[in-house]
């Protein structure tokens, strides 16, 4: 069973920063392409950045040059560095796995006050 659980949401005053984890099971991780999406109240789900199993990344370009996505193949573990925070960013954040997708945890929440 493919298990992904975010953690690192909150609240945060513009201009601050938060990191984001995700830790993942059930999965062959190291060899997984993951993401993090971001869906904001009233709006579509967003793809924010990517990584792939060699590590090349890519990334929203709302979000490039502020975030930065990582992983630890030996922890299983997915990482979201979020720099230079904006009210726009404030969004559910999720974890997501799979060669379609598929994959999902239960998101985190990140609000920004201006």
């Amino acid at each position: 069973q493919v298990q992904l659980v975010e953690s690192g949401g909150g609240l945060v005053q513009a201009g601050g920063s938060l990191r984001l984890s995700c830790v993942a099971s059930g999965i062959n991780f190291e060899e997984s392409l993951m993401r993090w999406y971001r869906q904001a109240p009233g709006k579509e789900r967003e793809l924010v950045a990517m990584i792939s199993p060699s590590t090349n990344t890519n990334y929203s370009p709302s979000v490039r040059g502020r975030f930065t996505i990582s992983r630890d193949n030996d922890k299983n573990m997915l990482y979201l560095q979020m720099n230079m925070l904006q009210p726009e960013d404030t969004a559910l954040y999720f974890c997501n796995a799979g060669i379609y997708a598929q994959y999902w945890g239960q998101g985190t929440q990140v609000t920004v006050s201006s």
